[in-house]
């Protein structure tokens, strides 16, 4: 039987007060609902205008569907579908980046918001500050039309200044620490390079709350959209499949107090993320990195097949134990240890198939933010974490563009050419761990001295017992 393509109901539209940059499948899995469900809560004209940074395919998909899409909860029991209708245009920024900007600019729309990963922000992660020789920010000095998204949000402010409109709210929704500062230094350094006296509105006027988000959301794939047609009976080329589990905290700081109500919708409204943040930083992408690296190295395709082998539960609940969540402060009423058994579970769901080569792509930006932080932490206060070592050294065999068996990597990184150069150039275990610390990009100088003789230690345990049996060995320490 031949299915219909999905389309968009006859319901009422809302206006748009909102432009989201970076629409990939974790914000229409995560902020879009959120967004669409503190609309049926309380109202308001928060529709989206979705932008695709790079390429055509997200709008490709969407627009003949009116925008709809089917958000689909894959519990451990069954799959529940939900068709959501927030979204009312999608816009690709290299075919017509004005049209972007006009976006932006236009009065109706309160907030900006962000998912375009740690690598979009064009930053240094070592520093979190902007790197002005990224080829993004130097073109976007060079020229009106920008490519990057800080560029896209001081260019749309320096619009909305000029004709006297209030600003947006920058609401990032991406995984890295203190994210609202983050993105906030980024655009104040492009801006003063561009016009200090635009810098100095955006940093009397504009809000950045900082935010900590968290679904596991994998990347859709074919089989997806033919099973979510099996389900639905409707046709959709756009659907998000993703867990039950849901959480975001956001500071409540938003020009003119202008946002959907989030609350009614779920979301943690607060005055200082950075516990929430920490804690799931450290606690579940800390581990998901090392579940990615080592899982693949140890043949898993999946974090759930991952979780199915023993040693590597064993391995996961080590490094909650014993080092990461000693270096943790957990938000008022708040356990860790439960923390720690609620991820356990999702990690271990069946139906979230979220692949180990998904998660490891572009380490060089995630390694700081969801690792190094850590490890830093055990360095100053005595505390060794061998785990996080391995995990550490799992990513340098990943980077070397081989695993261990001799079968070829395809390392997607900002810094592939980098990694792969300095892999290639070391005779031996010792000069790869070397040159890859030696990165000053992604290891502060002070961290890379540290690291030198553990990382060293886990990668030759690396090489001898393979992925497998040097996790075991570390997940049967005391």
């Amino acid at each position: 039987m031949h299915a219909e393509r999905l389309k968009r109901s006859d319901a009422p539209r809302p206006g748009v007060g909102i432009v989201h940059l970076g629409l990939g499948a974790f914000y229409r899995g995560f902020g879009a609902v959120y967004v669409a469900d503190a609309m049926a809560a309380s109202g308001g004209d928060w529709g989206i205008i979705g932008v695709s940074l790079q390429s055509p395919g997200t709008r490709d998909a969407l627009v003949p569907q009116g925008c709809a899409y089917t958000s689909v909860t894959l519990g451990p029991d069954g799959e529940a579908c939900r068709v959501i209708e927030v979204l009312e245009d999608v816009l690709v920024a290299p075919e017509d980046p004005a049209a972007v900007l006009r976006a932006m600019a236009d009065p109706a729309v309160k907030i900006v918001s962000l998912t375009v990963t740690e690598k979009g922000y064009c930053h240094a992660p070592a520093t979190g500050a902007l790197n002005p020789d990224h080829p993004d920010v130097k073109h976007d000095l060079a020229h009106d039309l920008p490519r990057s998204a800080p560029g896209y949000i001081v260019r749309a402010l320096q619009m909305r200044r000029a004709a006297g409109t209030a600003p947006f709210t920058v609401l990032t929704c991406d995984n890295l620490p203190d994210n609202g500062t983050v993105v906030r230094g980024v655009v104040l350094d492009l801006a003063t390079r561009i016009d200090p006296k635009l810098a100095g509105w955006i940093k009397a006027e504009v809000r950045f709350p900082a935010t900590m988000v968290d679904r596991i959301t994998p990347a859709t794939t074919a089989d997806d959209i033919a099973r979510v047609t099996k389900l639905t009976g409707r046709k959709d080329a756009a659907p998000v499949l993703h867990e039950p589990f849901r959480q975001w905290a956001i500071e409540d700081d938003f020009v003119g107090g202008h946002r959907p109500d989030f609350a009614a919708a779920g979301a943690e409204m607060v005055d200082n993320v950075t516990a929430h943040e920490h804690m799931k930083l450290r606690m579940l992408n800390g581990t998901h990195s090392s579940l990615a690296y080592l899982g693949y190295l140890a043949g898993y395709e999946t974090i759930a097949d991952t979780m199915a082998d023993p040693d590597f539960g064993a391995f996961l609940r080590h490094l909650w134990t014993a080092e990461i969540a000693p270096a943790v402060e957990a938000p008022p009423g708040v356990s860790l240890s439960d923390y720690a058994d609620a991820l356990f579970d999702r990690y271990a769901n069946p139906a979230i198939r979220h692949r180990t080569w998904q998660i490891a792509m572009d380490g060089s930006q995630k390694l700081p933010q969801r690792i190094l932080g850590t490890v830093a932490n055990g360095l100053d206060v005595g505390r060794a974490t061998p785990g996080l070592c391995l995990a550490i050294a799992g990513w340098m065999r990943y980077v070397s563009g081989t695993d261990l068996a001799g079968k070829p990597i395809q390392v997607k990184d900002p810094l592939a050419a980098d990694l792969r150069a300095v892999c290639d150039a070391a005779d031996n275990i010792e000069d790869r761990v070397r040159g890859l610390l030696a990165l000053r990009a992604i290891f502060p100088a002070a961290l890379a001295v540290k690291l030198e003789e553990p990382v060293i230690a886990a990668a030759k345990q690396l090489e001898t017992l393979g992925a497998k049996g040097a996790v075991a060995a570390i997940g049967t320490k005391p």
